[in-house]
């Protein structure tokens, strides 16, 4: 049995977004350049696994310093079985952060002991997991924080040249004049749009009924339907979500800050969703993630898989969804230099199809190049505290 020689925390900074022209750049990365922490593990064999952690978006240097916490358990220790090693880092982080930030890193580890594991077995993860078939994967497109009507038909072109026929964006506050707007343009090309209403951190955040009189003034402006609403209400509120499904006919979407298996398997057993998106970069790996699948088998509830991390935390979804039984995932829209990197030769999308092959274990590689393209910087840190003025103004026609 091979043991765990190496782990290794690695910090990557990259452009990212549209800075002059995106909400979500305006808001949160006004400098333009975004941050990603991977944990490399590195096997007695010689085995390398890869895995990412989305805490280090927002706090690097935390992640990095968790992850050096946590190596002197694994270091010496058999890699399987996966459960034994999990259930050591839980113990030793559960005090002090059995949600949140130990989480994100614990995910990092497991997926890249997943990475170690099925490239020991030469077959890709989705199969090393009990996987069915290599069945492609519809996605959805996943943007849409366009400030401008120019901005937001140049992501639906995109969209359209990658023949996906959902773009979900997002629309603040009682922007239903952002909506109509795409769902006309988007319907040119025969795109469908989805909500992201972005209430998961906000307190207070907005209510049932403010949701239901959103719906309304849309629906008096439009004659199209979004494809569903996401994270439309806030921690505050998440308890009325299955009122708000039992009040309106458009599925309910959510899940994706949730860093438990336990709570989003709860939340799923309560009718909270009609579509659950857990993110294995965030819940504790993939294992969770396929927990979640099975909670949501019980309840008929969809999974769309959470995917806005850089390449190897897209990867890891993309295997749990195919090995759970999935059929959508989300594809992140926005340009990521360090993301495109990663997933180049290693996943394809056509027709609106996600391919993932099968190139044994995730099937990506973290070269020393990619490493010295995309050097870590100190200022490229996601802000979550934003000026709410300019946040109200999130559209401007013209």
């Amino acid at each position: 049995m091979a043991t765990i020689r190496r782990v290794r925390p690695i910090l990557l900074s990259a452009p990212c977004g549209e800075p002059g022209s995106s909400m979500e750049n305006i808001l949160h990365l006004p400098g333009g350049v975004r941050t990603a922490g991977f944990v490399e593990i590195t096997l007695s064999d010689g085995t390398v696994g890869i895995g990412e952690g989305y805490l280090a978006v927002f706090a690097p240097q935390v992640f990095r310093s968790i992850v050096e916490l946590l190596e002197p358990i694994l270091v010496g220790a058999e890699s399987e079985p996966l459960g034994s090693r999990i259930r050591d880092l839980v113990t030793a982080t559960g005090y002090w952060s059995l949600q949140g930030a130990a989480r994100h890193v614990i995910s990092a580890i497991e997926i890249a002991l997943q990475d170690c594991a099925a490239r020991s077995a030469g077959v890709p993860l989705w199969r090393f997991l009990g996987g069915a078939s290599d069945r492609p994967l519809r996605a959805y497109a996943s943007g849409g924080d366009s400030r401008t009507p120019q901005a937001m038909r140049a992501e639906i072109e995109q969209v359209s040249q990658l023949g996906i026929d959902v773009f979900k964006i997002r629309a603040r506050g009682t922007r239903t004049d952002k909506v109509r707007w795409t769902q006309v343009a988007a319907a040119e090309k025969g795109v469908g749009i989805a909500i992201d209403m972005t209430q998961n951190l906000v307190v207070p955040s907005q209510t049932v009924e403010d949701v239901l009189r959103f719906v309304r003034q849309l629906g008096a402006e439009s004659e199209a339907v979004p494809v569903f609403l996401e994270e439309v209400l806030g921690p505050d509120q998440i308890h009325r979500l299955p009122e708000l499904r039992a009040r309106t006919d458009i599925p309910i979407a959510g899940g994706e800050i949730v860093t438990t298996e336990a709570e989003l398997c709860d939340r799923v057993r309560a009718g909270a969703y009609d579509i659950v998106q857990p993110d294995a970069t965030v819940i504790g790996g993939v294992g969770p993630v396929l927990d979640v699948f099975a909670a949501a088998r019980e309840m008929a509830t969809e999974v769309y898989v959470h995917c806005w991390g850089a390449g190897v935390g897209v990867l890891a979804n993309y295997h749990a969804a195919s090995a759970g039984g999935g059929e959508v995932v989300e594809w992140p829209l926005p340009r990521f230099g360090l993301r495109a990197e990663l997933l180049r030769g290693v996943v394809t999308v056509e027709d609106g199809l996600v391919s993932l092959g099968e190139k044994p274990g995730l099937g990506i590689e973290l070269t020393a190049e990619i490493e010295q393209e995309f050097p870590f910087r100190e200022d490229a840190v996601y802000s979550c505290l934003v000026d709410s003025t300019i946040a109200e103004d999130g559209w401007a026609p013209v």
